[in-house]
C-alpha cells in the first residue's frame, strides 16, 4: 500500500436549517487502502457520504479526488471522476429490466455479468425485472455495476447488511482483492467483525465531526465504541426466552404446508401471542416470498393459513391487516411518507383503519405518538420531513407506529438492517415488550447474533423448507448456520 490519496476531505460542514448535519468531517483514503467510515445513527455519515459522492454542497470544507477538487451536485460526475458509490438502499429503477438499468449508467455488459458471477449470483438474466428481484440480489448488482465501472474509490454503504452470509464472504473476499490492486474503499458498516477482518483503518464521526482515526487491531472495537457513543456499551443481553406455552392455547398464526412454488415449498410453524418466532435462512431460501405472501402481496401456491384459530386467505395486503397481520418491510422507505413529518407517519394508522374513519381522538393520538417518540428517543429536529432522518431514526419510525396504535401480529423483516449498535439495543427490548403485551411476532433477521437477543424460538428455512425449530436459549451463532446450511434434520417443524 501507497501513501498515494486518492480521496481527501476536510473540514467538510454542512447544515440543513437549523439542523446542523456536519461541523467538521474529515476522510482520507489512499491507494489500495481500505478505510471504514463509522458514527451511530444522527452521527452525519450519510450526509458526508452524499457530500463525497456529489450529491450534496458542502457549505464548507473540501473534498479532494486524486488531489483535484471533487464534482458538486452531480454523482455522475463523481462517477466518471473516479469515485462509484453503491449506497445503503438499492439505486436501480424497479420499472425497468436489469439491461436497461445498465443502460442508464453506461455499465458494460460484459463486466457486469463477470461482477454477477463473481458476487455470487448465477442465475440472472439481463431481462430480468429489477421489481421481481430480490433485496440481496439487487445489492449485488449495484455492486457488480460499480465494480464494472473500474473505480479509483468505492464507496461500499452497509452493503453487506441485507446479504445473507454466504454473499457477504463473496462480497468481501471480492473488495479485498481489488483493494490488493490498488483501488481505495471507503466502508460504512456497523458490523464490527467485518470491519476488523477487512478494514486497515476506521475514521469515526460523533454529532457530525470526526472525533477519531485508528488503525485496525484486536480490541479497537472498545475504543470504536467509546468514540460513537462516548461511553462504552455492549449489544445486549440474551432475551428471557418463553419456550413453552399454556396447553391448548391458540396460535395466534397458525401456517401449515404453505408453497410459493418455485420459491418455497413446505413452511409450517405455530406463532403463539406473547412470541417471537425467529426465522433464519440464507439467501433465496424462500423468506422473502413467506413474508409477502403472509402480508398478502403474494398468493400461495398451496397450504393454508389460520389467525386465531380461523382460516384465512388474503388476495390484497389490506386484507392481512383486516386479519391484524402488519408487515414492516426490510426496505423501510416501503413504510414512510417520506415527505411527511415524524409525528404524521406514526399516526398514520390512527386515520388509516376504516374502524377509525369519523371524528378522531387527537388528544389520544398525541399522547400515543409522543409516547411512541420518547419511548424510542427518535430524533424529531427535522420535523418537515422524515426523508430527512438519519436511517435508525427512520426505522424506528416505522416501529414506532405500532407501538403508539397497537399491534395483533407483527411482521418484522429485517427491522436492524443498517442500523447502529444504540439504536438495536432499543429495538430488542421494543420487540419484546411489544411480545408481553400480547402481540405476537415473526421476526426475519440476516444478523444471526440477533436470534437469541430478541427471539423465544427460530424456525430454520433451507431450500425452501423449515427444517429445524431451535430453542431461543439453544440459538448460537454457529447451530444457527449448521441448520441454516441444511446440516440438521428438522424436528418438531410444526
Amino acid at each position: 500500500m501507497t501513501n498515494t490519496a486518492l480521496l481527501d476531505a476536510s473540514g467538510v460542514a454542512k447544515s440543513f436549517g437549523a439542523v446542523r448535519a456536519l461541523t467538521d468531517a474529515r476522510l482520507t483514503v489512499a491507494e489500495g487502502e481500505i478505510v471504514a467510515l463509522m458514527g451511530a445513527n444522527g452521527a452525519g455519515k450519510s450526509t458526508f457520504v452524499k457530500i463525497i459522492t456529489g450529491a450534496l454542497k458542502p457549505d464548507a470544507g473540501h473534498v479532494l479526488i486524486r488531489g483535484k477538487p471533487a464534482p458538486v451536485g452531480s454523482p455522475a460526475e463523481a462517477r466518471r471522476s473516479g469515485l462509484v458509490p453503491v449506497y445503503q438502499e438499492p439505486s436501480l429503477i424497479p420499472d425497468l429490466d436489469v439491461a436497461d438499468n445498465l443502460r442508464l449508467t453506461s455499465t458494460p455488459s460484459d463486466p457486469f455479468r463477470h461482477w454477477v458471477s463473481e458476487l455470487g449470483i448465477t442465475d440472472l438474466a439481463l431481462s430480468d425485472m429489477i421489481c421481481d428481484l430480490p433485496l440481496a440480489t439487487l445489492r449485488i448488482l449495484d455492486l457488480a455495476r460499480a465494480l464494472a465501472a473500474e473505480p479509483d474509490v468505492l464507496l461500499l454503504d452497509e452493503m453487506t447488511a441485507a446479504l445473507p452470509t454466504d454473499l457477504v464472504d463473496r462480497v468481501l473476499k471480492t473488495v479485498r482483492g481489488k483493494a490488493n490492486d490498488g483501488m481505495g474503499v471507503i466502508y460504512v458498516s456497523h458490523r464490527f467483525t467485518e470491519i476488523s477482518d477487512l478494514c486497515d483503518r476506521a475514521t469515526v464521526l460523533r454529532d457530525g465531526q470526526t472525533v477519531g482515526d485508528l488503525d485496525i487491531e484486536d480490541g479497537v472495537e472498545d475504543r470504536v465504541v467509546e468514540l460513537m457513543l462516548g461511553q462504552k456499551l455492549d449489544l445486549g443481553q440474551r432475551a428471557m426466552a418463553r419456550t413453552t406455552f399454556p396447553q391448548g392455547q391458540t396460535p395466534r398464526l397458525r401456517v401449515r404446508t404453505l408453497a410459493a412454488e418455485p420459491k418455497f415449498s413446505d413452511v409450517s410453524f405455530d406463532l403463539y401471542p406473547g412470541e417471537v418466532l425467529g426465522v433464519v435462512a440464507l439467501e433465496g431460501q424462500g423468506q422473502d416470498e413467506l413474508f409477502d405472501v403472509l402480508a398478502g402481496f403474494e398468493k400461495p401456491s398451496a397450504g393454508r393459513v389460520e389467525v386465531d384459530g380461523k382460516p384465512v386467505s388474503f388476495t390484497h395486503p389490506a386484507d392481512a391487516i383486516a386479519a391484524g397481520l402488519t408487515f414492516v418491510p426490510g426496505n423501510r422507505a416501503d413504510a414512510l411518507l417520506s415527505q411527511r413529518s415524524v409525528k404524521e407517519n406514526i399516526a398514520l394508522p390512527f386515520s388509516a383503519r376504516p374502524a377509525n374513519w369519523g371524528p378522531l381522538n387527537r388528544r389520544h393520538e398525541r399522547a400515543r405518538v409522543g409516547y411512541a417518540i420518547e419511548k424510542l428517543q427518535i430524533d424529531t429536529r427535522a420535523q418537515g420531513e422524515v426523508q430527512r432522518l438519519s436511517g435508525g431514526n427512520q426505522q424506528k419510525v416505522t416501529i414506532g407506529r405500532w407501538l403508539a396504535t397497537g399491534v395483533e401480529t407483527l411482521l418484522l423483516f429485517d427491522p436492524t438492517r443498517g442500523i447502529d449498535v444504540r439504536t438495536k439495543r432499543q429495538i430488542y427490548p421494543l420487540v419484546r415488550e411489544l411480545a408481553e403485551q400480547g402481540a405476537a411476532i415473526l421476526f426475519y433477521t440476516s444478523e444471526l447474533e440477533e436470534v437469541p437477543l430478541a427471539c423465544d424460538r427460530a424456525v430454520v428455512i433451507f431450500n425452501g423448507r423449515v427444517v429445524d425449530v431451535i430453542d431461543g436459549a439453544e440459538a448460537d451463532e454457529q447451530t444457527l448456520m449448521r441448520a441454516a446450511y441444511g446440516l440438521t434434520a428438522a424436528e418438531g417443524a410444526a
